[in-house]
């Protein structure tokens, strides 16, 4: 069985109503993942980050200001949430679920987390909705404990990882790409190890030979021991903030390839969501489960 990381905490978090961000997507996917047939031993709780992990990749005084909430109007803006110690405490758990993803991924051959991807967050400021870098934070602190591992950060949401390239530029063993909406947010682009701008309207079939001939060019050359993989769902062509035209099925085949790919070359991948932005929650998570899907597929039906 596939390891699912998971807290309810995720979807925990008061936000003003008809809030950007569709927080209560965490539990349902959580919900539709046991109505179609997960067995709750496959969910591992995880633990919290402590701020002295997250320091791995940002500032003390950045950590100080979240933690006493010292930001002005301007810079907290950026944010896009509502500060809290709820929204910190669920900021740490979500953070402390990639990393197990990680480990876990390392350990079985394949974890999917069921939140993460806080790409936007830089090492001194937050933006997107992301105050740390899940990412970035995991694939340091899986450094730090094998500095041998070479890791790939695969990352396919609509919008550029700006933070994590940023923050694991100078990292040898860490290697960054960015399959991305062209003109989307963020709209000063950062510099990933490798970027693929895709034009607005991008169809399946133009979407899916990227993603297949990227992955294999870079599995070829980087050759990771880990995936990294963003499996963000804000390339649907019904997202209200991604202005691509990817269906459901090309999700599907997108997470499809990329599990399949890293199982046949013996590689450990550790998924996490990432964005989808719907106001209507069933068919965002019809979007994300197709990650589900993909893994059952790839997985549990091939074992």
């Amino acid at each position: 069985m596939v390891p699912f990381i998971y807290d309810a905490i995720y979807s925990d978090l008061d936000l003003p109503e008809r809030h950007r961000y569709p927080i209560q997507k965490y539990q349902l996917l959580y919900q539709w993942a046991l109505a179609h047939g997960a067995n709750n031993d496959q969910f591992i709780r995880p633990q919290p980050l402590t701020w002295s992990q997250v320091s791995i990749a940002h500032s003390d005084e950045y950590i100080n200001k979240l933690i006493n909430y010292q930001f002005d109007k301007k810079e907290w803006r950026k944010v896009g949430f509502p500060w809290s110690t709820q929204l910190l405490t669920r900021t740490l758990t979500s953070a402390g679920g990639t990393f197990e993803t990680v480990k876990t991924a390392l350990r079985s051959g394949i974890a999917i987390h069921f939140s993460g991807g806080y790409h936007h967050a830089h090492h001194d400021w937050g933006s997107g909705f992301c105050l740390i870098n899940d990412l970035a934070i995991s694939a340091l602190l899986a450094s730090q404990e094998n500095p041998s591992l070479k890791i790939l950060v695969f990352d396919t949401d609509v919008h550029q990882g700006d933070g994590t390239a940023v923050l694991l530029k100078e990292h040898a063993n860490i290697f960054t790409c960015s399959i991305h909406g062209e003109r989307n947010f963020p709209f000063t682009k950062a510099e990933s190890d490798l970027d693929i701008a895709l034009p607005k309207g991008t169809q399946d079939a133009h979407y899916l030979e990227v993603v297949q001939r990227t992955l294999t060019s870079l599995v070829s050359d980087v050759k990771p021991d880990l995936i990294l993989y963003d499996a963000g769902v804000d390339i649907y062509r019904r997202d209200d903030l991604g202005h691509l035209d990817i269906s459901i099925e090309g999700i599907y085949a997108r997470d499809h390839f990329v599990l399949d790919y890293a199982k046949q070359h013996g590689i450990s991948v550790a998924a996490v969501i990432g964005g989808g932005y719907q106001r209507n929650l069933s068919r965002l998570i019809l979007a994300h489960a197709q990650l589900l899907r993909a893994s059952h597929h790839v997985w549990d039906t091939t074992e």
